[in-house]
């Protein structure tokens, strides 16, 4: 099943599907990402990172074939009440951490919330309840969609799955939850403020800590559902959440 077998014809040539085929997905998307991200800080310019979502997206359409990407979890839900599930678990997960944040840091930079709410390019103007609401469907559709689908298609899915032959899935899924998580310390943890940049050791030792185990409660929802849908409607779930907090508690 595994090796060589699920990758399309023309990648078996010169690729293995095992761990080391992982890392090298991992880096290959992880700094390139980090990088981009950390100039978008800069220039609050997203749009590279959308399209490295879309790679993302597509990675298991170039690199698998169709048993490939049954066998990562591109496949129909077996359990749809689940879905529903991981989505509120998403949210829940979300505001816990919103909650928590708000507690320990107030209104602060060190706030990861008030910082990404700093990165979002507003229109001029007064925000009304009107415009705030269309704001707020815009951004949650686009916070649904790319990161969702393809981190989890790339995480969940493609290197989770290359872990699995040589550690099994519960340790395939630390491995895959430590990449996220590093990966999202250009979101927070390393930020530009004032002109500068600066590293928030304890905020973002905890930022880290909360991905890792967003990830994790991510491929409970995986395994919950019997698909990688239940890992992208849990994310989609806490993207949501994200912008509910950000646009009618911070804005």
């Amino acid at each position: 099943m595994m090796d060589k077998s699920i990758l399309k014809p023309f990648w078996r040539n010169f690729l293995t599907y095992n761990w080391k085929f992982g890392l090298l997905l991992i880096l290959l998307f992880g700094i390139p990402r980090f990088i981009i991200v950390l100039q978008a800080n800069i220039s609050g310019s997203y749009g590279l990172v959308s399209i490295i979502f879309m790679l993302m997206w597509i990675t298991p359409f170039i690199l698998l074939n169709k048993e490939g990407r049954k066998y990562i979890g591109i496949k129909k839900p077996q359990n749809y009440r689940w879905l529903l599930y991981s989505f509120l678990i998403g949210i829940a997960f979300c505001s816990f951490m919103f909650i928590s944040s708000n507690l320990l840091f107030g209104d602060s930079i060190n706030n990861s919330f008030i910082y990404i709410s700093k990165s979002y390019t507003l229109p001029a103007g007064e925000l009304t309840a009107t415009n705030n609401l269309i704001l707020f469907l815009t951004f949650s559709l686009t916070g649904m969609t790319f990161s969702p689908i393809g981190e989890e298609f790339l995480y969940r899915g493609v290197i989770h799955g290359s872990f699995v032959e040589k550690y099994g899935e519960q340790k395939a899924s630390i491995f895959d939850s430590l990449a996220f998580a590093l990966t999202h310390l250009a979101h927070f943890g390393i930020i530009y403020n004032l002109g500068k940049w600066d590293f928030l050791f304890i905020p973002a030792l905890l930022w880290v800590a909360s991905m890792f185990i967003a990830s994790q409660i991510f491929f409970k929802c995986k395994e919950m559902t019997g698909s990688i849908w239940g890992a992208v409607i849990c994310h989609a779930g806490y993207n949501f959440g994200m912008m509910y907090w950000i646009f009618y508690h911070i804005f």
